[in-house]
């Protein structure tokens, strides 16, 4: 992680203290409860944009923004599966400020986010990366490498996820490729045995002035964008 300048304290770190114990707890229990539920949200709207848009249009044509539009596509997708009687929001574009270097510095942002509604700095972030090929995996390593296991990404949070906008190739060969360039263990995931998603376990190196989670789980969700 980089070197950390001056940093004031946001709204949200005074409503939410972390070092009250109440917080602390939730930040071990967000994950183990809640992310099957929100990662099945992503998988249902993903099916609605597949049914809305992937189907309908020659995305090959598309070459602008396409990260920013599918992923603000997904989201509102994602949006219409959710019963309102979840525990968490979720939002595009959302600004982790916990880790951010400096009052001048851009914070980080993560593509789509699930919020935890009782406390709102415990974030599960999804991080999409356009794969134009399945072999073409070096920024969505360097996503994982440089910010999810700095703790940079999800610093209270032991989960996160990756999406692999896939514009060409092969789902199984761009795991492939990830498991032997970043390197580590890709297992299939209980849950999602009928969707490309897979998980890798992972040791965070975390600041030594913080008590983020050490352990980290990786889901890998590959979305074919053009089949």
């Amino acid at each position: 992680m980089g070197k950390r300048g001056i940093r004031g304290t946001t709204i949200a770190e005074l409503r939410w203290p972390m070092e009250d114990a109440e917080y602390v707890n939730l930040v071990k229990e967000w994950p183990l409860n809640l992310t099957k539920t929100a990662l099945k949200l992503v998988w249902q709207g993903y099916e609605i944009l597949e049914e809305d848009i992937l189907s309908k249009v020659d995305c090959t044509k598309a070459n602008k923004e396409i990260e920013k539009s599918i992923s603000s596509l997904l989201e509102r997708r994602i949006r219409r599966r959710m019963t309102g009687y979840e525990t968490f929001d979720v939002q595009h574009e959302v600004s982790e400020l916990e880790t951010s270097y400096s009052d001048q510095a851009q914070p980080p942002t993560y593509d789509i986010a699930f919020i935890l509604i009782a406390n709102e700095r415990i974030i599960l972030p999804l991080e999409a990366k356009v794969l134009h090929s399945d072999g073409k995996v070096a920024e969505y390593i360097k996503e994982i490498k440089d910010n999810f296991l700095t703790c940079r990404y999800a610093p209270f949070s032991s989960e996160g996820g990756m999406l692999g906008y896939l514009l060409k190739g092969s789902p199984d060969q761009a795991f492939t490729n990830i498991e032997q360039k970043i390197p580590c263990t890709l297992s299939n995931h209980p849950d999602f045995f009928n969707y490309h998603h897979k998980t890798s376990d992972h040791q965070r190196n975390v600041p030594q002035d913080k008590s983020y989670p050490s352990n980290f789980r990786c889901h890998h969700l590959i979305l074919e964008i053009i089949k």
